[in-house]
């Protein structure tokens, strides 16, 4: 006997929203933690922006690697604000909901502008492989249509990987009494926990996605700055190879900042269930909230035409 369509109806279900929790343990101090929270957002959207209008505003800074920077400080504000509305709704007024089909949105652009991010540090590590070991030919090579189309493949790349993720978790049944989420934001890996039913599709397409994306881009940066490495190496003077390895600083430690996050991030959820949920949330807001804040700071510090630049923004702004 066919089930009837109220039976199917009734076994079927998907929640009309989910409870977003915050940090775990630590509901009662939300409003003081709203303070550093809304400090490192400002920070991350100002210096972030700072550093787009610093580039369009100087000529001397329109070379292939303030293009790529101004990537990267494009992504850091999508990836800000991502989570920006609902971890500051959350803290802030202690608004919990979200809304199942807008909690699915903010999951897919939140995890996209990850993978960007991801690839445009491959796009960097690309750029000083270059610049170093072929300089006469690095405006030729790099021309602005050869930048135009990878940041375009960027985007078409990110977007192709992640745009089943919604549909796949749509399909699924969840538990109604399973309606809060770990964080104050939808993370695939946490919302896909909620269902009840087979996930391991979902599991084994999450698991491709890292792979193929931030999986084979660590491993491209690491082949560019070994090949970086043994072009420095065969310089004959030292000062020229401190010179070219000062070039590379800045975006190693952005590799550093992106990319470690990222491996304690899936170290977590597939190794540390034995852990507290508060050490779930923190390394989430690290590895989604620090980026963005940290590398304006690091390129500010660590190039001079980027500080020299964006101080006569500020300069600017300041008049009027």
């Amino acid at each position: 006997m066919l089930p009837s369509q109220s039976d199917v109806n009734i076994s079927f279900f998907q929640p009309h929203s989910f409870l977003l929790i915050g940090i775990p343990g630590l509901e009662a101090v939300h409003g003081w933690l709203s303070i550093p929270f809304s400090f490192m957002y400002t920070v991350a959207l100002t210096g972030n922006c700072l550093i787009l209008l610093a580039v369009r505003k100087t000529s001397s800074l329109h070379q292939p690697m303030y293009y790529f920077l101004s990537m990267l400080a494009l992504t850091d504000v999508g990836l800000t604000m991502s989570t920006l509305p609902t971890t500051l709704a959350v803290l802030w007024f202690d608004y919990r909901l979200i809304g199942f089909d807008v909690c699915l949105v903010q999951m897919f652009f939140l995890h996209s502008f990850s993978v960007v991010e991801s690839s445009v540090l491959l796009a960097m590590s690309f750029d000083r492989f270059v610049a170093i070991s072929n300089p006469l030919r690095y405006a030729t090579i790099l021309t602005n249509n050869v930048i135009i189309k990878i940041g375009l493949a960027i985007v078409a790349r990110a977007t192709l990987s992640l745009f089943p993720v919604p549909f796949l978790l749509k399909r699924l049944n969840f538990c109604p009494n399973k309606i809060v989420l770990s964080h104050s934001f939808c993370f695939h890996a946490d919302v896909m926990k909620r269902a009840c039913a087979d996930i391991i599709v979902n599991i084994l397409y999450g698991l491709y996605v890292v792979l193929s994306t931030v999986g084979v881009d660590s491993l491209l940066i690491v082949l560019s700055y070994t090949l970086i490495l043994h072009t420095v190496m065969s310089l004959a003077s030292p000062k020229e190879r401190v010179r070219a390895l000062n070039t590379c600083v800045s975006h190693i430690l952005a590799v550093l900042v992106f990319y470690i996050p990222v491996i304690g991030v899936s170290m977590i959820h597939r190794f540390g269930k034995h852990l507290s949920p508060m050490v779930h949330a923190l390394i989430a807001y690290v590895y989604l909230v620090v980026p963005p804040v940290l590398n304006p700071i690091i390129y500010s510090v660590k190039s001079k035409p980027i500080r020299e630049a964006m101080l006569r923004v500020l300069k600017e702004k300041s008049r009027y």
